[in-house]
């Protein structure tokens, strides 16, 4: 691979930044909004697993004790 000089490596990256499609301002705001709701959502369902999970192995434990 060819070296690049740091002047045309910025020109490079400058020129592939401007072909990156943005996202608009309610595109994000409504993207963190639903990454915000799985989020939470996730969290809830595995605290819920981890909860019988842990209760389902306290009452094996205390079958063996």
């Amino acid at each position: 691979m060819a070296k690049v000089s740091p002047g045309e490596f910025v020109r490079q990256v400058r020129a592939e930044t401007a072909k990156v499609s943005w996202p608009t301002r309610r595109e994000t705001i409504t993207t963190t909004i639903m990454v915000l709701i799985m989020t939470t959502i996730l969290a809830i369902f595995f605290l819920g697993v981890d909860t019988v999970l842990g209760s389902f192995v306290k009452f094996l434990l205390s079958l063996a004790g």
